[in-house]
């Protein structure tokens, strides 16, 4: 069985300790973080029988597909999101599962952004190693409003970490959201207008679908306070295209701290985020933590040794099953 795992940036999945799992297997392990051509990742996937993606990083569609006849199966970390067209994989017979997802070392980071941002420590730090010392000025959190659009697991979690930091939660999203934290204690809302103008910081934490696809508008950022801070590490196609930055330039919101970008892997030192002095800018780390990656990759490598055992789980498409392929 011939197993290719695609954009292992770091060069950490041999390192894992259930990447045992797949002891006896032929299992070719891929490194490279540039954009590739549908030429090019056709010729990497040649010949293979599984696909294991790590998250979103691989786009599969049907041209790649096409490209692609020996392929049975695709193992998801993680659930299947829009970079996966899972009717064509239905259509041509290949199997596609999944496994879960932990909203730990998301919020997590989210929370180190927050701090980092507020306090102002990569400025700080970075011209205290230049010889200069306390160069500016930030912020505590205590009585700051958090918002948290988005009161699914990682904002419940955000909004934990808050009362611990003694900060108001203001929630918006939908009508069950709203609901379920004044439930749990926290403010709903009155609208989405008062949302953005009240809080001080505002966490972005919905999934990406059609539906949430640019729904943070430039209205919305530009209605935030001068000095608040928006935090992103959900996606960046949840905000309107150009609206942060056009935004940030007009001074509201004051600050903004990113983990996640249009078009990924970024290697431009010159991407206008990265340059801008009040933004925090951070690789994609939400879920590349060693717990997490054990639990994602464990999932995806059990589900491919299943399928392969005759015994498939976890399957996203089990209408292929049931046709017999």
């Amino acid at each position: 069985m011939r197993i290719v795992i695609p954009d292992d940036y770091q060069d950490v999945i041999r390192t894992l300790d259930c990447f045992s799992r797949l002891h006896g297997h032929d299992v070719h392990v891929l490194h490279a973080p540039q954009p590739a051509t549908l030429e090019q990742l056709a010729a990497r996937f040649a010949d293979a029988d599984a696909l294991v993606l790590t998250r979103e990083r691989t786009r599969i569609d049907a041209a790649l597909l096409d490209r692609l006849p020996s392929l049975k199966l695709i193992s998801q970390t993680g659930k299947v999101s829009s970079h996966l067209d899972l009717a064509a994989c239905t259509a041509r017979g290949i199997v596609v599962t999944e496994g879960r997802g932990s909203p730990v070392a998301p919020a997590e980071l989210a929370w180190a952004l927050i701090l980092n941002a507020r306090r102002q420590l990569v400025p700080a730090i970075d011209a205290f190693r230049q010889g200069h010392w306390q160069v500016n000025l930030g912020q505590a959190l205590a009585g700051q409003v958090l918002g948290i659009w988005g009161y699914g697991k990682i904002g419940q979690r955000l909004a934990r970490y808050a009362q611990a930091f003694d900060m108001p939660v203001l929630v918006w999203g939908s009508d069950s959201s709203r609901a379920a934290a004044a439930a749990d204690g926290h403010r709903a809302a009155a609208s989405r207008e008062a949302f953005f103008a009240e809080a001080d910081v505002v966490s972005i934490n919905l999934r990406l679908s059609e539906q949430t696809r640019h729904r943070v508008t430039l209205d919305d950022l530009t209605r935030m306070k001068e000095d608040a801070l928006l935090v992103n590490v959900s996606r960046a196609e949840l905000i309107a295209p150009g609206a942060l930055l056009q935004a940030l330039d007009t001074g509201r919101p004051g600050y903004a701290a990113v983990d996640v970008y249009e078009q990924e892997p970024v290697l431009d030192p010159g991407h206008p985020l990265l340059r801008h002095p009040r933004v925090l800018a951070t690789p994609h780390l939400g879920y590349v933590e060693k717990t997490g990656y054990e639990l994602y990759f464990g999932d995806a490598f059990d589900n491919v040794l299943a399928f392969f055992g005759g015994a498939p789980q976890n399957v996203a498409n089990p209408q292929v099953l049931a046709a017999g392929n």
